[in-house]
């Protein structure tokens, strides 16, 4: 039957026929879609870390809400004294309700309402405000300290990742090498070439590998949820990436340049010479509470149909309470904070001499590996491996070129991350992550 000799209803029907198979079409690719997009990973390298942890991380946030808290003391800090009113109605005959007559209330009852205001002496209000400003900036210095711990916690972590990688990368190299050494053991033994004592060996020689595949899994695994853990649960998903690898990158530093930039830049430095500041705003607020304020009464009265208006003025007579303990003990926190900022002065000099000697160490220790000493361990594993698949080596001698191939190359990706971890140090020491 063609489709002109069709009636509208079978029209019609092949119509909706072909609607619902394109709409179920669409939805079954709009869902495998949506499936491919959900199951790929996210993929972040160090720079993107640090600024994820520095955006999500909960401790970090809850530090900064600090600042806010000393934000809202300096709004309480300039508050001015609320005015008071006061009322009273005196000799109303309540025990005598007969006496109660307009004559009597205008003659005898005496009304009064006054306002009174408190004028601050000493200039309280200001030293008030300038000690809850210093005080913000100090916690905002002290917040940045942190962020520069959660920085390099972050890196530190993710260098630990690497390393997991790098490990787990060489582990399963191992693993298919040796695993072609089985092959040929196999073909030998088949071919009466070697004995099956030494097959044996060989086979059961492949439990260190697979072994070291399953620890260096469980090591990434670790490294992962600790690193997900400084950035933030909610930030990343659970099956995220990491970007990057182990690399020896030489930089040109100088100690006393480094220690130069850490005094200028560590936060925890500026923390402690605005605390110097914060502690003069302190003492300054004690000697001005210790002046005493002035109250003064605006009061209308009416007294025998008189109205009458009266002044009253209140001041405290500063004979024994002069606010002297205060202004002592603030006076004492001048020095401490003085004593405080040259200690960690010394606390950053000496953290940058520790980083940097570390960071030369450590450049050494990974210079030596790739001076000669990786490339003979893998030129003797070669060697040895080429000579016992010809019979011309021992299995002895085969087995112990390849866990010294192995220890090596474990050393030189762990003095490869000792160096990121250095340089990651020296970066801390001296508050900032741009280096000559």
């Amino acid at each position: 039957m063609s489709i002109r000799q069709l009636t509208s209803k079978q029209m019609r029907g092949r119509y909706v026929l072909v609607a619902m198979s394109i709409l179920i079409t669409l939805s079954f690719a709009d869902r495998q879609a949506s499936g491919q997009q959900a199951g790929t990973p996210a993929r972040i390298d160090l720079n993107q870390a640090v600024q994820i942890a520095l955006e999500h991380n909960h401790t970090l946030k809850a530090a900064r809400t600090g600042i806010q808290e000393n934000q809202a003391q300096e709004i309480t800090a300039a508050i001015h004294p609320n005015p008071s009113l006061t009322w009273d109605a005196l000799f109303i005959p309540l025990l005598s309700p007969s006496s109660l007559t307009s004559d009597f209330i205008n003659s005898v009852t005496e009304f009064d309402a006054g306002v009174a205001y408190t004028f601050e002496r000493g200039h309280k209000r200001q030293a008030r405000i300038a000690a809850a400003r210093d005080q913000t900036t100090v916690t905002t210095s002290q917040v940045n300290d942190n962020e520069r711990t959660l920085t390099f916690n972050v890196a530190q972590q993710f260098t630990n990742v690497l390393l997991a990688k790098s490990t787990l990368q060489l582990a399963q190299q191992d693993l298919a090498s040796f695993q072609q050494t089985v092959d040929v053991s196999q073909d030998r033994y088949n071919a009466g070439a070697i004995s099956e004592g030494d097959l044996l060996k060989i086979k059961l020689q492949m439990l260190q590998f697979q072994t070291d595949v399953s620890a260096a899994q469980l090591a990434l695994a670790q490294a992962m949820v600790s690193l997900r853990a400084q950035l933030g649960y909610d930030a990343v998903p659970a099956n995220y990436e990491v970007i990057g690898d182990l690399a020896y990158v030489p930089l040109a530093l100088n100690k006393d340049d480094l220690q130069a930039m850490a005094l200028q830049h560590r936060p925890d430095l500026r923390a402690a010479e605005q605390g110097i500041t914060a502690a003069q705003s302190q003492f300054q607020l004690a000697k001005a509470n210790g002046k005493r304020d002035l109250t003064t009464t605006v009061q209308y009265s009416r007294l025998s149909g008189v109205n009458n208006l009266g002044f009253i003025f209140n001041i405290e007579i500063p004979i024994f309470d002069r606010n002297q303990g205060e202004i002592a003990r603030t006076k004492y926190a001048i020095t401490q904070s003085e004593e405080t900022k040259t200690a960690t002065e010394e606390t950053v000099m000496t953290d940058v001499a520790n980083a940097y000697e570390s960071y030369n160490t450590s450049a050494k220790i990974v210079q030596l590996y790739e001076s000669g000493y990786l490339k003979q361990a893998q030129d003797s594993r070669d060697i040895s491996e080429y000579s016992y698949r010809r019979g011309g080596a021992s299995l002895l001698d085969f087995l112990d070129s390849e866990r010294s191939y192995r220890a090596t190359q474990l050393a030189y990706r762990q003095a490869l991350s000792n160096y990121m971890l250095a340089l990651e140090q020296l970066r801390e020491a001296t508050g900032t992550r741009s280096l000559p």
